[in-house]
């Protein structure tokens, strides 16, 4: 599974939340105690959305790879199809021009 961009935003935002938090509490000041708890808040979200994205993105893959095969073996199928009723049209007709 690859990290996506808002795992990795997510960790950074934890991270500097707790440090402000902790700063905050050392000093007294719960506005930066406060902001610091909301930007870890903020950083859990992040992770979850990352977490959403890599899953997504992993699935998608897994069933691209599964089902390219079957896409390619559909899609000779039609070719073949297309090129037999062209041949039957083309032997049609020339039976029909020799019947005249």
């Amino acid at each position: 599974m690859s990290t996506s961009e808002s795992t990795i935003k997510g960790k950074f935002d934890e991270a500097a939340g707790k440090v402000k938090q902790a700063v905050g509490e050392a000093i007294g000041n719960e506005k930066l105690a406060n902001q610091g708890a909301v930007e870890q808040v903020k950083g859990h979200a992040e992770q979850s959305w990352g977490a959403v994205k890599e899953a997504t993105n992993d699935k998608i893959n897994e069933t691209r790879e599964r089902e390219q095969p079957k896409a390619e073996q559909r899609a000779h199928d039609i070719r073949e199809k297309v090129t037999s009723t062209a041949q039957n049209v083309k032997e049609h007709i020339q039976h029909a021009i020799k019947s005249e």
